[in-house]
């Protein structure tokens, strides 16, 4: 009886971590996930490219899906929960396993309480993403970079050839072509830096929001002595889907279509995560500024597709 009580709590246990757990199969720059600011339009999702056809174009009134907010606090929110639930899961489980009577004539109750500790924490989990969602929702975007046109949203090119001209205006020089180039030079330089877990060297490339968080993630591959590789990168395609000033500062956002070997290693060498034969395809969504004028570019977001 003593094993089945302690085989049923430790199955509890995995279950309750793995619904807290965040994926890590995505471990590139950001770890696959969205972050960073994109100032006022941080609660409206990027606009897709200008030469991919909306659905709304491709199939004139057909209902289209409200697009989703950004997933902001969502991880926070789940580490959260889950600290707090697998905390007490776990000392339960360790003061039962710990005291000689606790799976006796005890361990019915023990085991009632270890399950009861894990639904409360899914309840909370729940609870909290609920809040969280509601309080996304609340947020109503203005017409950044979309218009609505008989209960359907679809990207701008009048808002991103405005945004554009609005840049030139402050910077003469400015050219699409060569922003591309600048948007791709810094996204190999900062995939560079994060496989080797320094961001000195493109420290000016990032924003102090993107800076501080990629610090964290590349401190947390140095203590747990892990590297990330990242080889064969090849870009596909950078292109601009959205352009706009705001008081003194410029903003544009490219879409990057990528792919590239993504798994880690210990220092040591060891194999630890993904594959170093099979490529990962991703999209994303970089967000730059700079105050306006002729100024160097800094990453401000990554948004996942």
């Amino acid at each position: 009886m003593k094993k089945i009580c302690t085989m049923l709590a430790m199955m509890a246990l995995l279950l309750l971590t793995s619904t807290f757990m965040p994926n890590d199969s995505q471990a590139r720059v950001g770890g696959g996930r969205s972050f960073g600011s994109r100032s006022s339009r941080s609660y409206s999702p990027p606009s897709r490219p200008s030469s991919t056809p909306s659905p709304s174009r491709q199939q004139p009134g057909a209902p289209q899906p409200a697009p989703s907010p950004p997933p902001a606090g969502g991880g926070f929110l789940r580490s959260m929960a889950g600290g707090v639930a697998g905390g007490l899961l776990g000392g339960m489980l360790f003061n039962a396993l710990g005291s000689g009577g606790g799976w006796g004539s005890g361990g019915g109750s023990g085991l009632l309480g270890i399950l009861l500790v894990a639904g409360l924490g899914y309840l909370i989990f729940r609870w909290l993403r609920g809040r969280n969602q509601k309080q996304q929702d609340g947020f109503q975007p203005a017409d950044y970079g979309q218009q609505h046109n008989a209960g359907q949203l679809y990207p701008s090119e009048t808002d991103l050839a405005a945004g554009l001209a609005s840049i030139n205006q402050t910077d003469p020089d400015f050219a699409e072509n060569r922003f591309n180039d600048q948007a791709m030079d810094i996204f190999f330089k900062i995939q560079g830096a994060w496989m080797h877990r320094d961001l000195t060297p493109v420290a000016g490339l990032l924003s102090e929001e993107v800076r501080k968080i990629l610090q964290e993630d590349v401190d947390r591959l140095l203590r747990d002595k892990q590297i990330n590789r990242l080889e064969n990168i090849a870009v596909r395609t950078v292109e601009i889907t959205e352009a706009w000033q705001e008081p003194g500062q410029d903003y544009i956002t490219a879409r990057i279509h990528a792919n590239l070997l993504d798994y880690t290693v210990s220092d040591t060498n060891d194999h630890l995560a993904g594959s170093t034969t099979e490529p990962v395809k991703f999209e994303e969504f970089w967000t730059f500024t700079r105050p306006a004028g002729n100024n160097p570019w800094k990453l401000s977001a990554i948004h996942q597709s």
